[in-house]
């Protein structure tokens, strides 16, 4: 009975001593790796800090003020960020290396700026010169010389549009001899005056293209249009515009739409997108909800001038 109770004691003993023998182990192994991750920590916060003043220096070499000569001071042990893999070995063992002189020169191109740069080279310059009242010397009463001028200020002048009334007036003419003669027959010549844009319209060239342009390009309602016009003397209604605007295109730019189109039909590549949206009024009685169709044709560079042509239609159906 003892023995047993001593040999149950003895092993117990011994498996208790190879636990601790394990835990000792993985202690052991736990330091070991702590001491690497620090190791890596250390290196890696040391390379941080010199990135971080890399950095520094890099920056204040970009937006720094420069001079004809700087100094282009390494850090010792690092290296520049765009050197190669030989350059970083070499730069580790010679301290020389470490610090380096670079000269390089500044060139500055100083440009003379206007004295108004937001006025193109194209308007129109009207100089109002200022002279002295009196020429004549106080000291002497000589008759004084001018020696230079000087541009005080630059300003804009708008000058704003205004309607005038065109009359079309056609003189006739006849020859009083003929009109004695009692068998001859009356001679009357008339002045002939150009056809008007549109057929018994007072709009002008000028006032359709003003329309179509605010229309268009300035993307300005014909309503909205009605007032302006009205500021200039002109008393017209949207009605009015929305006619003028229809019988100058069909009038005047049909013809060049169709040019457009059968050049664009000889173009062996074209681009072309389309589009869709909703017309409340349709002609074909429809409903508002029925798409109608929108297309953009362009031609390529490559094969002349550029065209951009536009159709529109109900629907898709040809």
């Amino acid at each position: 009975m003892v023995n047993d109770v001593t040999k149950a004691s003895s092993k117990n003993e011994n498996q208790l001593e190879r636990v601790i023998q394990l835990l000792e182990e993985q202690l052991a192994h736990s330091n070991q790796q702590n001491r690497e991750l620090s190791k890596k920590l250390d290196q890696s916060l040391k390379q941080n800090e010199t990135l971080t003043q890399q950095l520094r220096h890099f920056t204040k070499l970009l937006y720094g003020s420069k001079t004809e000569k700087s100094r282009y001071n390494i850090p010792e042990g690092q290296a520049s960020l765009f050197d190669d893999d030989s350059s970083f070995s070499e730069s580790e063992h010679t301290d020389e290396q470490s610090q380096q002189t670079i000269s390089y020169t500044v060139v500055r191109t100083i440009q003379k700026k206007k004295r108004n740069d937001s006025l193109r080279d194209d308007i129109e310059v009207e100089a109002i010169h200022y002279h002295p009242e009196n020429t004549q010397c106080e000291c002497c009463q000589g008759q004084m010389s001018e020696i230079g001028s000087t541009i005080v200020r630059e300003e804009a002048e708008f000058i704003p549009a205004r309607m005038k009334k065109v009359q079309h007036i056609e003189h006739a003419y006849e020859c009083k001899n003929c009109k004695g003669e009692t068998f001859q027959k009356a001679q009357i010549k008339r002045g002939k005056a150009p056809q008007p844009t549109i057929q018994r319209s007072i709009a002008s060239p000028s006032v359709l293209a003003k329309v179509i342009y605010d229309k268009f390009s300035q993307y300005l309602p014909l309503y909205r249009q009605v007032k302006e016009w009205d500021r200039y003397g002109l008393n017209t209604n949207d009605k009015n515009l929305s006619n003028w605007v229809i019988r100058a295109s069909h009038d005047w730019l049909l013809p060049i739409y169709e040019r457009m189109k059968h050049l664009m039909m000889t173009k062996s590549l074209l681009h072309v997108d389309e589009t869709y949206g909703q017309i409340l009024y349709r002609s074909d009685g429809k409903s508002g909800q029925t798409n109608a169709y929108n297309w953009v044709y362009r031609s390529v560079p490559c094969q002349g001038p550029p065209m951009t042509r536009f159709q529109s239609a109900l629907s898709r159906a040809r």
